[in-house]
C-alpha cells in the first residue's frame, strides 16, 4: 500500500504544479491583454477628440463664405471615412490596423490642406473660436501619438510574452495570438516637402 501511495503523491505533486503554472500564466496573459485593450479604448477615445474637434472646426470655418468648399468637403469625407473604420481588439489583425491608420491619415491629409488653406484668410484667422479650435486640435494630435506609443508599448509586451518558452505553450493552448502594432506611414521617414507658395 505505501509503494502505492508514493507514485499517487507524486502524480498529485506534479499536477498540482503543471495546473498552478497554466493558471498564473493564463491570468498573466489575460492581465497584459487586457491592459493593451485598455489602452486601445484610449487610442480610440483620442481619435473620437479629434474627429469632434474637426467637426467644430468645420462649423467655424463653413461660417467663412468665401472658402473653397472643396477643402471642406475633402475634410467632411475623410472624417466620414475615418469614423466608419473601426477594429475590434480581438480582431486586431496587421491588415486591419493599416486599413484604420490609412483613413486616419487620409483626415490628417485633409486636415493638413485645410489648415493650410486657411493662411490665405485673415479673418478666419483671427476667429477667436478657430484659434481655440486648432490650438485643441494641436494638443489631441500630440496625445494621439502618445495612446498609440503606449498601446504599442503594452502590445509588444504582451506579444513578446506569448511567444517567449514555456508561455508559448499556454498561449498556443488557450488561444492568445498577436496584436497588430502602429507603424509609420510609408514614406515617413522621408523629410516633408514644405512649399510656402499659395
Amino acid at each position: 500500500m505505501k509503494k502505492l501511495l508514493i507514485p499517487l503523491v507524486v502524480i498529485g505533486v506534479l499536477i498540482f504544479v503543471l495546473g498552478s503554472w497554466y493558471i498564473n500564466t493564463n491570468n498573466t496573459l489575460v492581465d497584459m491583454k487586457g491592459q493593451a485593450t485598455k489602452q486601445w479604448a484610449n487610442v480610440e477615445s483620442s481619435y473620437q477628440r479629434r474627429s469632434d474637434l474637426i467637426g467644430n472646426l468645420v462649423k467655424t470655418v463653413q461660417g467663412a463664405a468665401d472658402f473653397e468648399r472643396g477643402t471642406l468637403t475633402d475634410v467632411i469625407e475623410a472624417r466620414s471615412k475615418a469614423t466608419a473604420t473601426t477594429i475590434d481588439i480581438d480582431n486586431l489583425t496587421p491588415e486591419k490596423l493599416a486599413q484604420f491608420q490609412q483613413a486616419q491619415s487620409g483626415l490628417s491629409s485633409a486636415l493638413s490642406r485645410l489648415l493650410v488653406t486657411v493662411e490665405r484668410y485673415p479673418d478666419l484667422k483671427a476667429n477667436q473660436n478657430f484659434l481655440e479650435l486648432q490650438s485643441q486640435l494641436e494638443g489631441t494630435e500630440n496625445r494621439i501619438n502618445v495612446e498609440r506609443n503606449r498601446f504599442n508599448d503594452l502590445a509588444g509586451e504582451y506579444n513578446i510574452k506569448i511567444e517567449k518558452i514555456p508561455t508559448n505553450i499556454i498561449a498556443g493552448i488557450a488561444g492568445f495570438e498577436a496584436l497588430a502594432l502602429f507603424k509609420s506611414n510609408p514614406g515617413s521617414e522621408n523629410a516633408p516637402d514644405v512649399d510656402f507658395n499659395f
